[in-house]
């Protein structure tokens, strides 16, 4: 049986959300965001374990969330790196020594995704037992131009095949190892999610396209906030 381990990315500083606390941080009816977020994960029947990786500064943070909530399923709590790549790695490198890593499966979730549905985390645990990397997606439902580098139009991509990704992205523990001792090794690497990694430098390698949902928005602004606010109000 494969073993299905959750990464919780809660590393960011929050700067874009203009606020002094991370805002995984920021409480919402009752609870902060990043609890909203574990609890989908700890209450799912397809996730076995929970790793977070945060800023070192909000160990103590973290740690107090964990106890008063008895999320038992997180069982390691990593020191994020300063882009979303050393988060990732971070945890890539905590468990590529575990006894059957071979077995391992990595589902990355942005911490600040808070209304993941159970149903998402369950298509993408399926879609690992025939694909090696999946993605979380929804359609592109705007149009989008393609400009050059004086800021004019020069293509409009045809939406029909367009995507706009979400989280979470999952893995084989192997894949995105492999994917990343690849990248390292590349002086211009530069990404901001793993799936680009794995398609970049394992271009034989098939990232299947599981379906996202409207609801599970990533909280970068303040106006973004309002909307879980009212979504968590229809939930």
């Amino acid at each position: 049986m494969n073993k299905n381990i959750a990464v919780i990315l809660a590393g960011g500083s929050g700067m874009r959300f203009g606020s002094n606390l991370p805002k995984q941080f920021i409480n919402v009816s009752g609870k902060t965001i990043i609890e909203y977020t574990i609890n989908t994960f700890q209450k799912s029947n397809s996730i076995d374990e929970i790793a977070i990786i945060i800023n070192k500064n909000y160990f103590s943070e973290i740690e107090n969330i964990i106890k008063n909530n008895k999320f038992t399923k997180v069982k390691k709590i990593l020191q994020g790196g300063k882009d979303r790549n050393g988060s990732s790695l971070a945890a890539i490198n905590a468990y590529k020594s575990e006894k059957q890593a071979e077995k391992i499966n990595l589902i990355f979730h942005d911490a600040v995704r808070p209304l993941i549905s159970n149903d998402i985390i369950n298509d993408v645990v399926k879609a690992l037992e025939k694909y090696n990397a999946v993605d979380v997606a929804v359609p592109a439902t705007d149009t989008i131009f393609e400009i050059n580098k004086k800021g004019v139009i020069k293509n409009i991509l045809n939406r029909k095949y367009l995507r706009i990704s979400q989280t979470p992205q999952a893995f084989k523990l192997n894949t995105i190892k492999t994917a990343y001792i690849k990248a390292l090794q590349d002086s211009n690497f530069m990404t901001t999610d793993d799936c680009s990694v794995v398609l970049k430098y394992l271009k034989n390698e098939k990232i299947y396209i599981v379906n996202g949902s409207q609801t599970n928005i990533k909280i970068t602004y303040k106006s973004d906030l309002l909307l879980f606010e009212k979504l968590l109000q229809q939930k």
